[in-house]
């Protein structure tokens, strides 16, 4: 396992002083981040060596927003490695140890020569290591269900300030692009991402938004209907 501490930034919360889900989303890539630095796989290692991790979905759970100043603990560990995917779970606590935010992620091993999903390095699952049991919640399955209907939004095009180190739009930037289609007093309980194609500099996506019964799903799809992220968010009870 590997943890840090930090305190609830004025510049990671809304309005309402709680921590918003692209700043929790953050929070654990650079938990993760700072996880394969630790053991000497950080990104530019990686990156000499061709490779890197790409993330294939999420599942968060919200027991708590974390408040504006409040102190927290941030924690990853992987506890399954499988052929091209590994799994890894991730925490927010308090200072009491309260769970506030619990996680599920699925990642793939990717070769950056080839363009392509790779298998697993035994070196790289002995670093991290297998003994971790995983968390203890509702796990959800990868795959998320496109209902037929939805309400089409304003496309969106794919700027500078989205994008991360692979050059693709960052993972809590599509979360961030579906937000701003919710209803303001819809607080998110459960949030499912499934990741399906990296946009790139230049795309448009052009989100649909789709109502259910939990909250809505959102799709941010090519101008030819195929999604880059598929987003289900369920509302807190």
């Amino acid at each position: 396992m590997y943890q840090f501490k930090s305190r609830v930034r004025f510049s990671e919360v809304d309005s309402h002083l709680n921590m918003t889900l692209p700043s929790i989303i953050n929070y654990f890539q650079d938990c993760s981040t700072f996880h394969s630095d630790s053991i000497g796989q950080g990104i530019e290692v990686m990156m000499e060596q061709g490779y890197a991790w790409i993330l294939s979905s999420w599942q968060i759970i919200i027991d708590r927003y974390p408040v504006l100043g409040e102190e927290i603990v941030i924690s990853t560990w992987p506890y399954d490695f499988k052929g091209i995917y590994a799994y890894r779970n991730f925490t927010i606590q308090d200072k009491a140890g309260n769970y506030l935010v619990r996680a599920n992620s699925i990642w793939f091993f990717y070769d950056l020569e080839a363009e392509r999903p790779a298998r697993i390095r035994l070196e790289d699952v002995e670093r991290y290591g297998t003994g971790e049991e995983r968390l203890d919640m509702e796990y959800a399955p990868r795959r998320i269900m496109v209902p037929e209907e939805y309400e089409e939004k304003e496309p969106v095009l794919v700027m500078k300030h989205h994008l991360d180190t692979n050059h693709h739009v960052n993972n809590a930037q599509y979360v961030e692009i579906v937000r701003e289609f919710l209803p303001e007093h819809f607080q998110i309980g459960e949030m499912r991402v499934e990741y399906k194609k990296a946009a790139v500099l230049g795309d448009v996506m052009y989100p649909r938004i789709s109502r259910i019964t939990e909250g809505y799903v959102a799709s941010l799809c090519d101008e030819e209907g195929k999604p880059h992220a598929v987003i289900w968010l369920a509302e807190k009870r």
